[in-house]
């Protein structure tokens, strides 16, 4: 790295005599063009087709810090993810040219970076506050001082009368200023917060759907005690033999697709000028997993579901949950999807209505499971039961397609061996 910067400098000062650059500049000034022509550029990356830009998030290094080859030094944020800045070349960060909340255009330049390697000091300075920490063992050799300097704030012993007098009185003060930091009663204060991309983008794309789909939504409940009985039963079998956590995401999504088998326009979508004057039916299928992220919901996408047993299923939901909190999910981790199943359950929802995630044509919400008395053969039992609610575009499907289709899937939960034949 270094040799090129020098090759570079030899070009310049190699230069004729005649030349403007060589009989006009000081060598200062010339120096500092060489410099200039050694930096590296940092660009936006390329992050999706249908992505050019983002907001710059957060810059995680500063103008004079060092960075190592594929370092992440800054965050930018789109609609969808974000996406990691890393430095192509290891060096000092000379110069920001774009600051925190600016919107980025894939390929602008927003850093420069100095090639070189590390300065003697760098990576040092966690270790130099514990070095400099062995003062309080003069203190230990003292203890009538030690005891009365520990409610002070200062290591500078004051005198000991007034120090204890004190403690209460000044311990006041300081639950009031933690107090400051969060709402005071009866304040009517207001604080306004920009929309980060992917909450307008959501906003965006659920309005969309109201705007577009007829959506209609039929509810059903489902008597949960096989299934609950099932994990039991091979929960920790399943575990393990093949560290999966068997939940209840993976039954669901295999009676969906067997459920599909006999209705396949739930798996279907419209496309076409116009409001759409196409159906496109799909011989697979591809779920979208509902995930709460801090940011928002998300719903990355598991592929081939048809094709895949209980286990390999909970596994990919497993995944995929868990890239979405670690904001790792990519593009192509969201691209697509068929159907979308919504588990509100687990945050405590009764009932709900979910909305249509478009271009799809219906999705399936899922809530909590509540013991209620229900009749079984003419008795009244308690069961654990769970309500489900399908929200379905009006203009694909008719009202007793989605009313069976729910049923069906209502059927196989409530006897699991049925997925077997």
């Amino acid at each position: 790295m270094m040799s090129r910067r020098l090759l570079t400098a030899a070009r310049l000062l190699r230069q004729p005599m005649h030349q403007p650059l060589r009989s006009q500049l000081p060598l200062p000034v010339l120096m500092a063009q060489v410099r200039t022509y050694a930096h590296t550029i940092v660009k936006v990356p390329q992050m999706a087709e249908s992505i050019t830009e983002g907001t710059l998030k957060q810059w995680n290094k500063q103008v004079g810090d060092y960075v190592e080859l594929d370092e992440e030094i800054a965050t930018i944020e789109t609609d969808k993810i974000d996406v990691a800045v890393n430095a192509p070349e290891a060096g000092i960060l000379k110069e920001i040219l774009a600051n925190e909340e600016d919107t980025v255009l894939v390929d602008q330049e927003i850093a420069k970076i100095e090639p070189g390697v590390a300065p003697e000091g760098a990576g040092k300075s966690d270790s130099k506050p514990a070095e400099s920490s062995p003062a309080p063992a003069e203190q230990e050799s003292k203890p009538q001082p030690k005891q009365e300097s520990q409610p002070g704030p200062s290591s500078t012993p004051p005198p000991p009368a007034p120090k204890k007098e004190a403690v209460p009185k000044s311990s006041q003060p300081a639950k009031t200023e933690s107090a400051s930091t969060g709402p005071i009663l009866g304040s009517r204060e207001e604080r306004r917060v920009k929309m980060n991309r992917m909450r307008l983008r959501i906003a965006e794309r659920l309005k969309q759907s109201q705007n577009t789909a007829a959506s209609l939504t039929t509810f059903n409940e489902v008597d949960m005690s096989a299934l609950i009985e099932f994990r039991k039963l091979y929960k920790d079998e399943v575990l393990q033999k093949t560290g999966v956590k068997l939940g209840y995401m993976s039954a669901f999504s295999r009676a969906v697709v067997l459920a599909m088998r006999d209705i396949p326009t739930v798996n279907a979508s419209i496309e076409g000028e116009n409001g759409g004057d196409t159906i496109v039916y799909r011989d697979y299928v591809d779920i979208s997993i509902a995930v709460a992220t801090e940011k928002g919901l998300v719903t990355p996408v598991v592929r081939n579901v048809e094709s895949m047993d209980l286990i390999t299923i909970e596994k990919s939901i497993a995944d995929m949950g868990k890239k979405a909190r670690d904001n790792k999910l990519t593009i192509e981790d969201m691209a697509g999807g068929s159907f979308t199943i919504s588990n509100g359950g687990v945050f405590g929802s009764l009932m709900g209505t979910p909305i249509i995630n478009m271009p799809q044509t219906a999705v399936l919400g899922l809530h909590a499971i509540k013991d209620r008395a229900v009749a079984v053969n003419g008795k009244v039992e308690v069961r654990p039961m769970m309500y489900l609610a399908l929200t379905y575009d009006h203009r694909l499907l008719d009202g007793r397609e989605s009313v069976q289709f729910l049923v069906k899937v209502k059927e196989y939960i409530e006897d699991p061996r049925k997925m077997l034949l």
